[in-house]
């Protein structure tokens, strides 16, 4: 295994990479062609280029990218395709790049990736190798979050089109939908011999520092070795929607230390009914479910300036 800085020795001077574009996130098809052309005029060596019409074969073609030998994956898409490609390539000797081209980008937000997508490329150019933590669900390593209640029934049923057309505000209007018809959770977190119990419509599990396109709190990250669990409002749909609200006005000036937030490496979660769970935006079955972490197990590549612990 490469150290960082000889890894992103061998990126910065052969550009051996391989682009994969999911065409079905927000920007995918439309700024496909100029990503590639883009990464050609940095001189990168595309060792394999795909824009992918059906999200399903995502891990297949990732997966045959990463058999040509690249020092350089580039994940061109939303947060499903990059936590796929961070599945993929978890622990490996090989960097991720970010092109964010969904709905809220929030694992490029993180790794402090800009989303236009000629500075990305700059990134890519110029930046470096930092590694990242990755939750765990179950044994399913993820990127961004787990989300257990109203927020899985939400990713099933928001309309593509609606997406595409509002961006990140698609998923606030389709919950509004939902809401009138969702019963709460009593939901139990369990952790270094402790129990913690919300009722609730709605309980994150975060490995990043955003959610829904904003920072959750200032000192959240992937790089703390930190899981971080919080209810959103209490049992009443009324509170869910004041919480919302306040966790978007008030994320970067909130910290850590704070109600509501739990920070812990590892916990069990379960529920007073099985209920739906989503990763990174992905419906992944239903509760109860382990959730951990694995430390440092994702090499990005970042701003040259970029924190790395």
């Amino acid at each position: 295994m490469r150290t960082k800085e000889q890894l992103t020795e061998d990126i910065r001077d052969n550009k051996r990479a391989v682009l994969v574009v999911n065409a079905h996130s927000r920007r995918g098809r439309l700024l496909y062609d100029s990503a590639f052309e883009r990464l050609k005029q940095a001189g990168f060596t595309l060792l394999g280029a795909k824009a992918v019409d059906r999200p399903r074969e995502l891990p297949r073609i990732l997966a045959e990218g990463l058999a040509k030998g690249p020092d350089l994956l580039i994940a061109g898409g939303g947060d499903g395709t990059i936590s796929t490609a961070a599945r993929l390539l978890a622990h490996r000797d090989v960097a991720l790049g970010l092109l964010p081209l969904g709905t809220t980008n929030n694992f490029a937000r993180t790794a402090h990736t800009p989303l236009d997508l000629g500075e990305a490329v700059e990134v890519l150019v110029k930046g470096k190798v930092i590694d990242l933590d990755l939750g765990l669900a179950g044994d399913e390593p993820f990127t961004n979050h787990v989300g257990v209640g109203l927020s899985a029934e939400v990713m099933l049923k928001a309309p593509r089109p609606l997406k595409r057309a509002l961006g990140r505000f698609a998923y606030p209007l389709t919950a509004l939908g939902l809401l009138t018809r969702h019963r709460p959770l009593r939901i139990t977190v369990r952790t270094e011999g402790r129990s913690h119990e919300f009722r609730s419509h709605q309980v994150y599990v975060a490995n990043g520092g955003h959610h829904a396109g904003r920072p959750i709190a200032g000192d959240a990250d992937a790089d703390d070795r930190l899981l971080v669990t919080y209810a959103v409002g209490g049992p009443k749909r009324r509170e869910l929607l004041v919480e919302t609200a306040r966790n978007a006005a008030k994320g970067p000036s909130r910290t850590l230390r704070e109600e509501p937030f739990l920070a812990m490496g590892e916990l069990w979660l379960e529920t007073d009914r099985p209920a739906r769970v989503e990763v990174d935006g992905e419906p992944a079955g239903r509760t109860p479910l382990r959730i951990g972490l694995a430390a440092n197990a994702l090499r990005v590549m970042a701003p040259a300036d970029a924190p790395d612990r």
